[in-house]
């Protein structure tokens, strides 16, 4: 699961490459043998990346890098719909014992990491051992993961300990203590066993990006600066990195034999001739991955045009022009470009900050001012305005595609109501007492919301909404602007008001999403800060229990208690909108993995000259 900025924006084309590059450490890679011509695709990132460790970020954009370098045991069939998970680096899917609490994998042998200086020119076998490694990682406070939330609800056995008597004694952790939570049973035979059952914990053992394996190796020889240097067995390995502007990612030469095995999914039948083609093809199939960081739409959309792009995810506001009621427009399709649409598996949402003295608190006060907020939100002109339209109201926590999700499913969460807003207000003492038209708070001192924002475009016209929207229920509108990296530390401090982001999940499950108001996970992903012991409860029990009707009744009393309380706002989710040009073969968004470049291939002969 990952986060990211609802309207994933960052840096300006014309500002790439004013940075001086760092962690430049992999040589130049030619094309394979017979093959002459190096293929190149050319992607921009919207926001910048924070870096490459799976234990210390969180952000949507450094994970989709990590998940091309590193490998998790499983991943998923790339063309499948509905989802389907498939042995990666495993000989098989794992053995799962009937109370879903012990997870046995088989390590495939025969797997290498990339070259690298920590191992000392010694080829370097993939081994169950590694993935130990990569566990407990998240467990050592000295990276002090954000991402720790999701093997602590799991409750691996013997490893909460281990990181305890870390931090009491003030020493670094132990790595070598063995537990039971996480062990290697022999060379290539690893085993997780956790206290409480988990049906879903398979899921993890899927994303690349959260336990790809790292070698202990690595981990020593790079130290504190681990972040600019993921060495792992997966399709590509970096190449240059000058932050926040440009990465490359170049083909791992050690990478094992793969080919392309998968077939093409009913639900978008016009790719059955792309992946036809691609059928028995060694994997990856591209040479080079250079990702541009460009904030603007603009020009992420002008150069896409200009065919400097290979692959775009449309700006919403360019949507009317370039795809019009869902299908493209007749000059893109006159140059043969393709469109792909895809509902994921994500939310767009807002919080408030439980333990902010103006809008946070559990009192009847502090809550109907929440309310009224959310109720002064306009979520259908919301998305017209910003997504054009395309998007489905979000009603609850849970995601499409996930276990419950429930189209006709309607909650107070969703509401849009002015008049009750204002009465709400009026009822509770936020009323305008010096005649200034704005509402005071019930004691008398201004009442100012402050929204978190960054500087682009989109999110400006988002903050014009907002403004529009709060004043014409009296309460006054004021934004914090910060680069993205910024505002997720002070939100991960509890140092904000208000922040408009997206989750998105990776899994087919909405479990995370209502781990965001889980009151032990305020230091991770609960950035309401929101604590109920009644949600935590109903939390906890639904965890364990297998996906049936038990399991949706917990699910359904815990929205019933965001709504009561509401800390998050939920708003909408994405059906996003992407194109790809002419040469790229093999292109469709996944709603759960962002493994995808290593999938595609590009026919050079095709490609527009830039």
């Amino acid at each position: 699961m990952t986060r990211a900025p609802f309207t994933m924006r960052r840096r300006s084309l014309l500002a790439l490459g004013a940075a001086a590059p760092l962690a430049v450490s992999a040589a130049g890679s030619a094309a394979p043998a017979g093959r002459s011509t190096e293929k190149t695709l050319r992607v921009a990132f919207p926001v910048a990346e924070t870096g490459f460790d799976p234990a210390q970020v969180q952000d949507l954009y450094s994970r989709t890098v990590l998940s091309h370098i590193l490998d998790a045991p499983l991943d998923y069939d790339y063309q499948a719909r509905p989802a389907r998970l498939r042995p990666n680096t495993t000989v098989d899917l794992p053995e799962i014992s009937r109370d879903f609490r012990t997870f046995t994998l088989r390590i495939r042998p025969g797997i290498y990491f990339q070259d690298d200086p920590a191992f000392k020119g010694v080829r370097r076998e993939l081994t169950a051992a590694d993935y130990v490694f990569s566990f407990k990682r998240f467990y050592d406070p000295r990276w002090k993961s954000p991402m720790l939330f999701l093997f602590e609800n799991s409750k691996m056995l013997g490893l909460t300990e281990v990181r305890q008597a870390a931090l009491k004694a003030k020493q670094p952790f132990d790595y070598t203590r063995a537990v039971e939570g996480v062990r290697a049973l022999d060379r290539f035979t690893l085993q997780i066993r956790l206290a409480e059952p988990d049906p879903r914990f398979i899921y993890h053992l899927a994303d690349s990006s959260l336990i790809g394996a790292l070698a202990p190796e690595v981990g020593d020889f790079y130290g504190e600066d681990i972040m600019a240097h993921p060495v792992g067995t997966g399709p590509y390995r970096l190449a240059q990195w000058t932050r926040a502007s440009r990465i490359v990612l170049e083909r791992n030469p050690t990478y094992r034999t793969s080919t392309y095995e998968f077939n093409a999914a009913g639900d978008m039948p016009q790719m059955a001739d792309e992946v036809a083609q691609l059928k028995g093809r060694p994997v990856p199939m591209l040479d080079r991955i250079e990702i541009l960081i460009i904030d603007e739409s603009q020009p992420r959309w002008l150069s896409f045009q200009q065919g400097q792009l290979d692959v775009l995810a449309l700006p919403s506001e360019f949507i009317p022009v370039a795809a019009p009621q869902g299908k493209l427009a007749p000059y893109l399709a006159k140059r043969s470009i393709r469109l792909r649409r895809t509902e994921l598996a994500d939310l767009t949402l807002t919080y408030f900050n439980m333990e902010h003295p103006v809008v946070g608190g559990y009192t009847p006060d502090r809550v109907a001012l929440r309310r009224a907020v959310s109720l002064g939100f306009d979520g259908d002109e919301y998305i017209r305005s910003i997504f054009s339209g395309l998007g489905v109201r979000a009603q609850s926590p849970f995601l499409p595609g996930t276990f419950g999700y429930d189209p006709s499913y309607l909650t107070p969460i969703g509401s849009f109501d002015r008049a009750r807003a204002r009465a709400l207000l009026d009822v509770y003492g936020y009323v305008d007492r010096n005649g200034d038209g704005w509402r005071e708070q019930p004691d008398g001192s201004p009442l100012v919301l402050e929204l978190a924002s960054t500087s682009a475009q989109l999110d400006r016209r988002q903050n014009e909404l907002w403004q529009r929207f709060m004043a014409r229920i009296g309460l006054r509108m004021e934004f914090r602007i910060a680069q993205w990296p910024e505002l997720v530390k002070q939100s991960m401090s509890g140092k904000l008001m208000m922040w408009s982001y997206g989750w998105q999940v990776g899994g087919p499950d909405s479990d995370t999403i209502f781990g965001m108001a889980y009151g032990p996970n305020r230091e991770a992903i609960n950035d309401a800060r929101f604590d109920l012991a009644a949600f935590n409860a109903l939390y906890e029990q639904q965890r364990v229990l297998p996906d049936g009707p038990e399991r949706l009744n917990k699910l359904h009393e815990a929205t019933r208690l965001l709504a009561a309380y509401m800390p998050y706002m939920m708003h909408v989710h994405h059906v996003q909108t992407d194109l790809a040009q002419p040469w790229v073969l093999g292109f469709r968004r996944h709603p759960f993995t962002t493994r995808q470049w290593c999938w595609l291939d590009i026919d050079e002969s095709k490609r527009v000259k830039t």
